[in-house]
């Protein structure tokens, strides 16, 4: 991207004009398009009621996911649209038997909390049996104990594709081969890969794959999504479900469920379609400029953030290899003085993050400026210098 193109897009974000935005990582600049879509979707209410529902409505969680499958490798109608990827965790452990033999969950370490939260629980009500890969380091998760720990016990393999408290990229591909082997699926979490890395969900051979809008993809809260892969579909009955899920739901037919041969099978209940309005604007800049010209930028910057951090004396604890880094660069700050830290930098105009076990967490995307790479590195050598 020329600086110019980054100009132009900056334009597009209100807030990149009040602050030095450095959290993409965890909520990302909110596109200027968001105020109308929203507003559109008021006036859609005000003037069409409840006939919006037959009018569009009701496809959106499909119709914006097909958005999303264009970031990330999927094919047409195979991504639904969800609240969080609580949810959508929900909906796949829900599709399986953990009453056999084969019950195990093997999760990586390091993948996000609320994930293992689900499984965790699976263990108590299902019999389900949970099995962790521990990170060496507390950075990174080995792909040879990822690997070693799938077996022929295993029914599903869970894994953050990119982590959220280091950015360490894991090698699906590798994942996917060892799991399918055994018979074991996969579900990929690509909450903090989709739209700063370039994915390819059926390329990779992944059974699901999970996500949400708030990061990368700039689409704020309150929409999920899950992937499919397509030949799944008529073996899986999710007990995790709701009235969209169903063949015909405007028959409001007395259950058992009849489910939709479609992707619609694995909905839940009414969807959030204002989040779906809100989310809109961020996906169409993403697949506007595309993944690949984003993800170079990106690796750009976060080298100079390392090249800057290095010659500044301020510690780094991500991956120095771009090609096992996501968007994000990790700082090393105790944990008792990141709260401090944050605050200082918040102060100077910078926006960042901590995280226990990680330290500083700064995530430029496509619209950071150099200067302001310059700018952060060097506000927070100055504050380390003084604890």
């Amino acid at each position: 991207m020329t600086d110019q193109e980054v100009q132009r897009w900056r334009e597009e974000f209100p807030i990149l004009s009040t602050c030095t935005y450095m959290v993409s990582h965890s909520l990302g600049a909110m596109p200027r398009g968001v105020e109308a879509s929203l507003a559109a979707y008021a006036k859609t209410w005000a003037s069409r009621g409840v006939r919006a529902w037959h009018e569009g409505w009701w496809e959106m969680p499909v119709t914006v996911g097909d958005t999303i499958g264009g970031i990330i490798g999927a094919g047409q109608g195979e991504v639904i649209c969800h609240q969080n990827v609580a949810v959508c965790q929900s909906i796949v452990t829900s599709c399986l038997d953990f009453t056999g033999e084969r019950k195990a969950i093997v999760t990586d370490g390091l993948n996000f909390p609320s994930n293992d939260y689900i499984y965790g629980e699976l263990e108590h009500r299902v019999g389900a049996r949970m099995v962790s890969v521990p990170s060496r380091d507390g950075l990174t998760i080995e792909l040879e104990d990822m690997l070693a720990a799938i077996d022929e016990r295993t029914r599903l393999v869970s894994v953050s594709h990119v982590a959220f408290r280091s950015s360490a990229v894991q090698d699906i591909a590798a994942i996917v081969k060892r799991a399918h082997s055994v018979g074991a699926l996969v579900c990929a979490d690509l909450y903090q890969s989709a739209g700063i890395l370039p994915l390819d969900v059926r390329e990779l051979g992944v059974d699901f794959a999970v996500g949400g809008s708030v990061k990368w993809l700039l689409g704020g809260p309150g929409v999920g999504y899950l992937y499919v892969r397509r030949d799944l579909w008529p073996t899986l009955r999710p007990t995790a479900t709701g009235w969209q899920a169903h063949a015909e739901p405007f028959a409001f037919a007395a259950g058992p469920i009849e489910f939709a041969e479609d992707i619609f099978r694995f909905a839940s209940g009414t969807p959030n379609v204002p989040a779906l309005y809100s989310a809109k604007p961020g996906y169409e800049i993403i697949s506007q400029i595309g993944v690949a010209a984003i993800r170079e930028r990106s690796v750009m910057l976060t080298e100079r953030l390392i090249a800057n951090a290095d010659a500044a004396g301020v510690p780094v604890r991500s991956q120095r290899d771009p090609a096992r880094r996501g968007g994000l660069v990790v700082f090393g700050v105790d944990d008792a003085d990141g709260a401090s830290v944050v605050a200082a930098l918040d102060r100077r105009g910078i926006v960042v993050d901590h995280r226990p076990g990680a330290g500083i967490r700064v995530a430029p995307h496509f619209y950071t400026t150099e200067d302001e790479i310059d700018f952060t590195v060097s506000e927070l050598a100055r504050i380390l210098r003084t604890l």
